[in-house]
């Protein structure tokens, strides 16, 4: 696995800039905090480096947290140390060993953690992965599967049951296509190395079939030699993109199909969330709103980035007409932040994870997120 050395983010004075983001914090106290917060960050620098609480942050490399990661964009108070890391070694080191003070962390797997005792983790709303996955689902060519109702009874292979992308699949294919998650059986493992285990001990009603395959065998050989008939995923697996011809994608058209939904449903499936631990959270409540802060105002860098037409920021030939696309279908503020934008996609997700199975109660989306996260002072 790559290696990837911490990232020490610097203390830099810049000027925020305004957008039409809706937020919990609204346009004008973020702006006048956020251009407050970096005078103090460099205040603070020149005085004295160690008045700052030292954070630790493990999160993937996305255009929309990298000023966080080069410091463009600085955290009140937070000297912070970013790691970059890939999402299955985030999310293993957090939940294992709470490694990390934030992290990066599925939500399926936070809102289950929920249910222990002593809920180790706290979220605030921000969304740093958010997919359509319509384009995840594969299946063999051997498995005679040529429409989603044909699903029922088959054998599908899924890296983990509680992973989000597979709970927003079963549940998109339940809601969309009359696919309940009880119509098939679910096989469990490393999808292209032997020995996966659920992160999560799961406890599951007995009309939900799971089982892990044998030890040494992996989900993408399984599909492709025909022994399981699909395959629901996040990462494409190597029987597809190898090119084999042996696996194809249940949607083949899935850019089409996923547009049809977002028109129909309004929700762009989050994917993952970002959590404190409870005791970081218990003795410094107010690194909720700094990094809440922090994580909206990079967010809006990239979105000026988007539009920029004096050199492209990003390598896709037709960028602006894509994001003027995007924003023609979806809005300007396409990837929101902030707990009441996304109550239709939350309150769905928090839906399935109950009728699949994986959630003891039904929670309600405020549950999820600290309290100091879901207001703001005003002027």
């Amino acid at each position: 696995m790559e290696s990837n050395m911490p990232t020490r983010s610097k203390s830099k004075a810049k000027s925020s800039r305004k957008s039409n983001t809706v937020n919990p914090i609204t346009r004008r106290s973020l702006i006048s905090a956020g251009g407050a917060s970096l005078l103090a960050n460099q205040a603070v620098a020149q005085t004295s480096g160690s008045s700052k609480l030292r954070l630790s942050l493990a999160c993937w490399n996305y255009d929309r947290t990298r000023p966080l990661m080069d410091g463009r964009v600085p955290v009140d108070g937070v000297d912070l140390t970013y790691l970059t890391l890939p999402v299955e070694e985030a999310f293993f080191r957090m939940l294992r060993h709470h490694e990390f003070d934030v992290a990066e962390l599925s939500l399926s797997s936070y809102v289950l953690s929920l249910s222990s005792p002593n809920p180790p983790f706290i979220a605030i709303p921000v969304f740093p992965s958010r997919f359509f996955r319509h384009s995840c689902i594969y299946v063999s060519n051997q498995s005679g599967i040529r429409e989603p109702k044909d699903l029922v009874g088959k054998r599908i292979g899924t890296p983990e049951y509680q992973m989000t992308a597979g709970v927003w699949i079963r549940g998109i294919l339940s809601d969309q296509y009359q696919v309940p998650a009880q119509s098939a059986s679910y096989f469990t493992g490393g999808e292209e190395e032997p020995g996966r285990d659920e992160k999560i001990a799961l406890s599951l009603p007995l009309e939900f079939k799971v089982q892990p395959i044998p030890a040494d065998k992996t989900l993408s050989q399984m599909l492709e030699s025909g022994e399981l008939d699909a395959f629901q995923t996040a990462r494409a697996p190597s029987s597809f993109t190898n090119g084999s011809g042996k696996v194809r994608r249940l949607f083949e058209n899935y850019p089409a199909v996923e547009r049809d939904y977002y028109l129909k449903t309004k929700i762009f499936p989050i994917m993952h969330t970002i959590v404190i631990r409870r005791d970081v959270y218990a003795k410094y409540p107010w690194v909720v709103q700094s990094l809440y802060k922090a994580f909206v105002l990079a967010q809006r860098e990239v979105y000026r980035e988007l539009h920029e037409t004096a050199a492209l920021h990003y390598m896709l030939p037709w960028l602006l007409p894509h994001v003027e696309e995007t924003e023609k279908l979806m809005g300007r503020d396409f990837w929101p932040y902030g707990l009441e934008p996304n109550m239709n996609t939350l309150t769905t997700f928090l839906r399935y994870s109950r009728e699949q199975g994986l959630s003891k109660r039904q929670l309600n989306p405020r549950d999820l997120f600290a309290p100091e996260s879901l207001e703001s002072f005003k002027i």
